[in-house]
């Protein structure tokens, strides 16, 4: 019988994983030995974190990003034809949402193995529900762009959406949040409303939505600090 693909949620910042983690989901992963993973480090630095005594030196990762080819997948997913479960893992949170995981869960479709999910945290849906903004029609936007004139672009692009009702999710790279911020306080339009959920599961916490009227009127500091933006105009 073919191996399982199971989507294994991470910590979204720097917590105790068993704090945010259910312990079903942790228990599955520790009797993994068969990881797919977004950076190296990082996976397993969780693992020894879930489990100090973790066997990595036992495990075989293959790095699952942009850049991988198709005959690379194809490897990647040799162990489920022995009998062989995996693990799918993303920098943080749950694979396969602003993540490039969902290229192998497709493959693992075509190849009719079986694919297992394990609960825990995105802080894109996260964002979203604390939000207060529709939770019945969104959409994810992934990443702004960088150069100013296509952001502006962009934010209009996504406020003209989010008129017809959807919710507007988006992220940026921490370093840019405050530029992103500045961007769509002189973009949007007053009555916008602007969520800006920081640090989700973090001690530093901050979830706020606000109009961009009154966003103007607000000290913002944002910068180096995990991001999510909710937008939807009223």
């Amino acid at each position: 019988m073919p191996g399982t693909l199971y989507l294994i949620p991470t910590i979204l910042g720097q917590q105790n994983a068993r704090d945010v983690i259910p312990a079903k989901s942790i228990e599955t992963t520790k009797r993994l030995r068969h990881f797919i993973v977004e950076e190296l480090r990082t996976a397993r630095r969780y693992l020894r974190q879930i489990d100090k005594n973790f066997p990595i030196d036992e495990c075989l990762f293959n790095v699952l990003n942009e850049h991988t080819g198709y005959s690379e997948l194809e490897e990647m997913l040799a162990p489920l034809e022995k009998g062989i479960d995996a693990g799918l893992m993303s920098e943080a949170g749950l694979p396969c949402i602003a993540d490039p995981g969902s290229k192998i869960v497709s493959l693992a479709h075509k190849r009719q193995y079986r694919i297992a999910t394990a609960a825990g945290s995105s802080s894109i849906i996260l964002a979203l529900v604390a939000s207060g903004l529709n939770g019945q029609n969104f959409a994810f936007n992934g990443y702004l762009p960088v150069k100013p004139a296509e952001l502006t672009k962009k934010i209009k692009e996504i406020e003209r959406k989010s008129a017809d009702g959807a919710a507007q999710i988006f992220m940026e790279t921490p370093y840019r949040n405050d530029k992103t911020i500045e961007a769509l306080l002189e973009t949007c339009n007053a009555g916008t409303n602007l969520c800006i959920a920081a640090d989700i599961s973090l001690p530093t916490e901050s979830i706020a939505t606000k109009t961009i009227s009154e966003w103007r009127k607000t000290d913002i500091k944002y910068n180096n600090r995990l991001a999510v933006f909710v937008m939807q105009s009223s």
